[in-house]
Order: C-alpha cells, then structure tokens, then sequence
C-alpha cells in the first residue's frame, strides 16, 4: 500500500478537503486497493470535530463526500506508516520537520509541489477569511492532487500487478494441493 497523509493545522478546512479529493481520484483511476488516504492536523484545536461548514459546503458543491470526517492530530506512529506526508503550508512544514523522527523527514512535502496549473507554493488557510477562500483551496488541492495521481500511478500499477501475480499462484498452489 503507498499511504498519503494530508496536513494542516486543525484538520477541519485543507486537509480533509485535499483528503476527499485525492480519495475520489483514487478511485476513479481504480488504484484504491493500493493507494490509501487519510488527514490530520497539526494542532489539537479541533479533535473530533466535523470538517468546517463552509468546507462542507464547497465540497459538496463538487461531490466531495465528507460528511464522515473527524478531526485528528498527527501522532509518532503516522511518521512511521505513512509514505508521504503532504502538508499545505511554510508552518505546517516547519512544525512536522521538528516533530518528526530524522530517519522520516524525507516523507514531509509540501501539497502544492506536485500542481500542474498553479504557480503557489503553499494553499492559504481560508478558515478566518470568507468563502471565496474555501474554493481557492478547492481548486489548489484538486490540482495538486491531480499532479500527486500522476506521479504515483506507475509504482501502484505495478503493485496491482505484482498482487494479481500472488493472487494467481496462490489460486495454482490450492488446485495443484
């Protein structure tokens, strides 16, 4: 499995939002036997909380299911199991690169490296600003995201591959036994 983790500071606006958008490409494009996604924050301002009702809202505008998130922060073990760890901006970045272990700090990204179509470095936090704000998150992640499949997409074929190979010399071994 090759596991992303999205991070932003309180894990009810970006994160999520770059989560159900990865999530749903994942499975448009059929890799979600070997890609999984998931979010958390930073910070543990908002734990357990739903994702923030104007991020529902432009989500669900776009199908974006996101109606089952729940804030979380980020723990030792998540540095541990996740491949990439993409968080959204220059804080994020800074907090996780001192928080985490040396040995995974290479794991930790920004999002908006992998953009096609936008030139900005970081998806602004649109929480303290209006709605307008949420949409521009919206149309970063989807990009970024869209860049992220890309990039990912040929080692995860070639997982589905080599896991069809397993399965059929499993299935050979139980009609020769």
């Amino acid at each position: 499995m090759i596991k992303v983790l999205f991070v932003c500071t309180g894990n009810v606006c970006r994160s999520p939002t770059a989560e159900a958008i990865f999530r749903k490409k994942v499975r448009e494009a059929g890799l979600d036997d070997v890609i999984v996604a998931a979010s958390a924050g930073t910070s543990d301002y908002h734990v357990g909380e739903p994702i923030d009702m104007r991020a529902q809202l432009a989500c669900r505008k776009r199908g974006l299911d996101v109606q089952q998130h729940r804030a979380k922060v980020i723990t030792p073990e998540d540095f541990v199991t996740a491949d990439l760890i993409l968080v959204m901006d220059w804080e994020n970045l800074t907090e996780l690169q001192h928080r985490s272990p040396p040995q995974y700090r290479h794991k930790i990204q920004l999002l908006m490296r992998y953009a096609n179509d936008n030139d900005a470095a970081v998806v602004p936090d649109p929480y303290y600003g209006l709605n307008e704000g949420f949409n521009l998150v919206l149309e970063y992640c989807n990009d970024a995201c869209e860049g992220l499949l890309e990039t990912l997409e040929r080692r995860a074929r070639a997982m589905q591959k080599e896991q069809r190979a397993r399965q059929a010399a499993r299935a050979d071994e139980a009609t020769t036994a």
